[in-house]
C-alpha cells in the first residue's frame, strides 16, 4: 500500500509503528490513499504528477473548505477503477477524517508544513445506536442450536456439520464467555490456552498483552474441540482454530458462521461476533455492577467508552414500561 502513496508518507507510518497495530496502520494507509485519490480527481495538474510523486508541500496547499469538500466526497464516491460506488456512514466518515487528522498532525508537529486545515474542521457527529445483544434465553438457544441443528441434516451437509460442529461451538462459546474480539479469537494459538488457571493469553488492540479468564462452560467447549482437533493435520501447527482448508481460520469465516447460526435463533437482531461481545459485556455488568471490571476485561482503555455502552438503562427496566400502562380494562 505504501508504494501507492507519496514517498514522504513512509515517515509517518514509521513513526506510528511502535504505538499501533499492523491492522490499524493498514486501515490508516487505505484511508489516506482515498484522500490522495480525491486530490488528484479534483486537480488535473496533480493527476499528471501522480500520487507516488507528490511532495509534502501539497498538504500546505489545502484550506479547511477543501477538507469539508473531501468529507462530502466520502459520503458517495466511485472506486478508482469505477467498478463500484462506495458510501460511508457516520462511523466510516469519522474514521477516515481521524486518519487524515493524525497524518496532518505528524507533519505539522515536525514543521514539514505550516498549516493544519483538518484541525480546523469539526469531526463528524456520531449518533448513538441501540446496543444489540442476545438475552439469556437467546444465548442458550444459540448454543443448543449449534449442538443439535445437524440432527435433521443428511448427506454432504451432515458430514460438513459434524466436521465443524465442535469448532464452531468452541468459538461461539469462547466469544460469549469471555467477550474477546473476533480478531483476538482467530489470532489465538494452542499455547495461549492455560487450563491450569483457565486463562487465555491475548495480544489486545494496541499490542498490549493480557490474560482473560474463562469459566467451566468455555473450558468444556475448548477441551472437546481440542480432543477432536487431534485428528486434524493442520498446515499451521500452532493455530487454535482452523478452517476446513486446515489453515488458521479468518475473521470473515467466524463472522459468517456466527451469522449463519444466529439467523435461526432471531430474525429481528443482526448478530455478529461483536454483538456476542456486547452480550458478554452487558451480562457481566448486570451480574457484577462493576463498570471498571467490564472495561478491564473487554480491554477498553477509556472507561467512559464502557459506561456509554453498558451503564445505560437496560432492557429489563425499559420493558417494565410495556406493562405499566393499561389502555383497556379486561
Amino acid at each position: 500500500v505504501l508504494k501507492t502513496l507519496p514517498a514522504f508518507a513512509k515517515d509517518y507510518f514509521r513513526a506510528i509503528e511502535p504505538t499501533t497495530s499492523t491492522k490499524t496502520r493498514i486501515s490508516y494507509a487505505y484511508d489516506i490513499r482515498i484522500f490522495f485519490q480525491f486530490l488528484i480527481s479534483q486537480n488535473p495538474s496533480l493527476a499528471k504528477i501522480g500520487i507516488p510523486n507528490l511532495n509534502v508541500s501539497v498538504l500546505d496547499q489545502l484550506k479547511p473548505i477543501d477538507i469539508e469538500e473531501y468529507m462530502e466526497y466520502l459520503k458517495l464516491y466511485d472506486s478508482p477503477n469505477d467498478q463500484m460506488t462506495i458510501t460511508n456512514g457516520e462511523r466510516g466518515l469519522k474514521r477516515k477524517i481521524s486518519s487524515l487528522r493524525s497524518f496532518y498532525t505528524y507533519y505539522y508537529k515536525r514543521q514539514a508544513i505550516e498549516t493544519n486545515p483538518v484541525q480546523l474542521v469539526d469531526m463528524p457527529k456520531i449518533h448513538d445506536k441501540a446496543i444489540i445483544r442476545l438475552d439469556a434465553g437467546e444465548t442458550a438457544a444459540l448454543l443448543d442450536y449449534i449442538e443439535h441443528c445437524g440432527d435433521q441434516l443428511t448427506g454432504q451437509r451432515k458430514a460438513y456439520y459434524e466436521k465443524t460442529k465442535l469448532r464452531d461451538l468452541a468459538i461461539v462459546t469462547l466469544l460469549l464467555g469471555t467477550g474477546i474480539r473476533v480478531s483476538e479469537c482467530v489470532g489465538l494459538d494452542v499455547e495461549d490456552i492455560d487450563f491450569r488457571n483457565n486463562g487465555i493469553r491475548l495480544i489486545r488492540k494496541g499490542g498490549s498483552e493480557m490474560v482473560v479468564y474463562f469459566g467451566p462452560e468455555v473450558e468444556k467447549a475448548l477441551k472437546d474441540y481440542l480432543e477432536a482437533r487431534k485428528a486434524i493435520s493442520p498446515l499451521e501447527g500452532h493455530a487454535l482454530f482452523y478452517s476446513t482448508q486446515r489453515k488458521r481460520i479468518g475473521v470473515q469465516a467466524v463472522e459468517n458462521l456466527v451469522k449463519k447460526y444466529a439467523r435461526a435463533i432471531t430474525t429481528t437482531k443482526k448478530i455478529t461476533p461483536h454483538k456476542l461481545r456486547s452480550t458478554y459485556g452487558t451480562t457481566l455488568y448486570q451480574e457484577t455492577g462493576d463498570i471498571y471490571l467490564v472495561a478491564d476485561v473487554l480491554g477498553h482503555k477509556d472507561v467512559n467508552t464502557t459506561k456509554k455502552h453498558y451503564a445505560a438503562m437496560d432492557d429489563a427496566r425499559r420493558r417494565k414500561a410495556a406493562t405499566a400502562i393499561r389502555l383497556r380494562e379486561d
